[in-house]
């Protein structure tokens, strides 16, 4: 059978009024497609009682939290954005170990959020967990830092979780975000994970070499807006590579590029992207971020990799 955007948005919300009857929501919004389809269903269902908020960690993308804020406020929805970059990068500091990083983002994720909801006298949070990162947290493929399974120390017993989105898949949130309004370029939107640039920083991550992958991943989806690509990102490894700049040995970072198509998330294939497309993105990094030494392609499928490295 065919899914029915128009019916989900009803039974969604109907669920979601169902949950909290009475009292105030807290809708987490990274700046996906995920969690504003979240933020309109919640805004539907509660109107005032729910709040949109955005947890800035320090390892989003240039212009994320505007970007969000630009499109919620297209719908109606105003956003605040709490700074906590702080708090991320001590709690993340020396883990290098990419699961081990991606739990402690989580718990660190769900303390905030603990803390935001109880400041704001909120009983629920809303968020946008679909039904790839509960399959892949369950297989132990990746924790994804917004499937909850945590004691009561991080998240209090009497505090709900509303997932409206947890059986479905990406192609079918698009189809809601469509029926809801949202932009065609926000619907489309390429996906980013919820720990952001922690988890394309390949070890330990410190704010000058999420600052450099930053700058890397703009020019990186500037180079690529028109590819049909599912994602299309740099990775920064923790090796270093020997170099020349201006005659001179130059010991430099390395970045990976992978850009792939997918449906759903759960397989992913490496685009092959013509020569002349590969040589100037190249250039471009190489040219504007003198750090780097060496640019390569990852040309692996998911499976056997996942799409993002960590």
């Amino acid at each position: 059978m065919a899914f029915a955007a128009k019916e989900f948005v009803e039974r969604a919300v109907a669920e979601l009024r169902a949950g909290l009857p009475a009292g105030r929501a807290v809708v987490a919004c990274s700046g996906g497609v995920d969690s504003t389809v979240c933020a309109v269903l919640a805004h539907r269902a509660f109107g005032e009682r729910a709040c949109a908020v955005f947890l800035d960690t320090g390892f989003m993308r240039e212009g994320e939290a505007e970007a969000v804020r630009d499109a919620l406020a297209g719908l109606g929805i105003p956003l605040e954005v709490v700074p906590v970059a702080h708090r991320f990068f001590r709690d993340l500091a020396g883990i290098a170990d990419p699961e081990a990083k991606r739990r402690q983002f989580r718990a660190t994720f769900y303390a905030v959020l603990a803390e935001v909801l109880r400041a704001k006298g909120a009983q629920a949070l809303v968020q946008g967990t679909i039904a790839a990162d509960v399959r892949e947290t369950q297989a132990a493929v990746k924790t994804h830092h917004n499937v909850l399974d945590l004691g009561p120390e991080v998240w209090p017993r009497d505090l709900l979780v509303l997932e409206p989105l947890r059986a479905l898949l990406k192609p079918e949130v698009r189809e809601v975000a469509r029926y809801l309004g949202l932009p065609e370029g926000f619907v489309r939107r390429r996906p980013f994970p919820g720990p952001g640039l922690a988890v394309r920083v390949v070890g330990a991550v410190t704010p000058a070499r999420v600052e450099l992958l930053r700058r890397a991943t703009r020019i990186v989806e500037e180079e690529t807006a028109d590819l049909p690509a599912f994602q299309a990102f740099p990775i920064l490894l923790a090796e270093r590579a020997t170099g020349l700049r201006e005659g001179t040995r130059h010991y430099g970072e390395v970045l990976v590029l992978r850009v792939v198509g997918s449906a759903d998330a759960l397989a992913a294939e490496p685009l092959a992207l013509p020569w002349e497309r590969l040589q100037a993105l190249v250039a471009r990094l190489l040219g504007e971020l003198p750090a780097l030494s060496r640019v390569l392609y990852d040309l692996t499928p998911k499976p056997p990799a996942t799409i993002e490295w960590e």
